[in-house]
């Protein structure tokens, strides 16, 4: 296989500087190619480029903003590889990367994979704090590669690879985002297409947001997944609806105790509890403990908001997604 690594990039020159760093370092004995799209940026990363170019075989392309999935969409059909390989511009890639990619791919042929999502000593409180609320067990049930199953993995598009032959199949990712990584893996399942986990082609994912940021983000993710229950209702699970779950909660928790009943404040009280020691043992970290506590919080209250609204307004008032949620699609 020839790989073909696919990078969107939105006014973020000192993170594509970062990554591509990393990418020189690969310990990977084959030749591989780098695909640069610029998204319609201000900040170009032109320059960032073109110091890179006598280390990697790269190409720069720059294109009108369209979002990341029509801009990976772009660099799949300029790429020459045969297997594609897709990063965030905000991710560190370990030397191994490849390598393990090459192994496992050579084991078990699978057109679409996905790897899990780790957190460096150097990234921020703050960052790791997010990081474990995003990947840990006990918050997401490990959904980005974590803990899940091997197949039937939907991978997220930070670390994704798909075949040159699944991706002329499907046409690529769709208009929405987020979710169009989940969205993209479904349809590769109604084609026949194997997706799966591999454990060990993980990436750092450094994430540079801050807690409002990540408000936002995960809000956005809620959104968007009573959009794909609604597109896909075939592969709609409960575990989706858990969030909202946690944030009714909290909210007949508060209520519950005003009333002299204690049972669901006990229940949370013990969950987080629970959740600051396994972020505590993991970090090594008393700060990030209590951080990761209040990641967790952010995530869920925004997530289950933004779930809510969105499966009241395209489940319940049978809404079009388009015209309910304009800012989770690119025309």
């Amino acid at each position: 296989m020839f790989f073909s690594i696919i990078i969107p990039v939105y006014n973020r020159p000192d993170e594509i500087s970062e990554l591509l760093s990393s990418l020189v370092l690969l310990n990977y004995y084959k030749n591989f190619e780098v695909v640069i799209v610029e998204d319609g940026s201000s900040l170009p990363c032109d320059k960032v480029i073109a110091s890179f170019h006598s280390k990697l075989e790269i190409s720069y392309y720059s294109k009108t903003n369209s979002g990341p999935g029509d801009s990976r969409n772009f660099g799949m059909q300029k790429a020459k590889g045969d297997y594609l390989i897709i990063f965030d511009s905000d991710c560190i890639i370990p030397p191994n990367y490849l390598t393990e990619v090459d192994h496992a791919l050579n084991l078990k042929f699978a057109d679409c994979f996905g790897g899990p999502d780790k957190a460096l000593d150097s990234f921020s409180d703050v960052q790791k704090a997010i990081n474990f609320a995003m990947t840990s067990f006990i918050t997401t049930g490990g959904i980005r590669g974590g803990s899940e199953a091997i197949d039937k993995f939907q991978p997220r598009s930070f670390n994704m690879g798909i075949s040159k032959k699944a991706f002329e199949a499907t046409g690529g990712f769709g208009k929405i985002h987020p979710g169009e990584d989940p969205d993209l893996s479904i349809r590769l399942w109604e084609l026949g297409f194997e997706t799966v986990l591999l454990p060990e082609a993980y990436v750092y994912h450094k994430r540079r947001i801050d807690w409002s940021k990540f408000y936002k983000q995960v809000n956005k993710f809620g959104k968007a997944r009573p959009i794909l229950n609604h597109w896909h209702p075939k592969y709609s699970k409960i575990t989706y609806f858990f969030p909202s779950f946690f944030l009714i909660g909290i909210v007949l928790a508060v209520v519950t105790a005003f009333l002299n009943s204690y049972i669901l404040t006990f229940i949370f009280t013990i969950y987080f509890e629970l959740l600051f020691i396994v972020a505590l043992l993991q970090t090594k970290s008393f700060k990030i403990g209590l951080l990761a506590v209040f990641a967790t919080l952010i995530q869920f209250f925004g997530y289950g908001i933004g779930f809510l609204k969105s499966f009241f307004l395209i489940q319940i008032l049978k809404k079009q997604p388009q015209k309910a949620f304009p800012e989770l699609f690119f025309k």
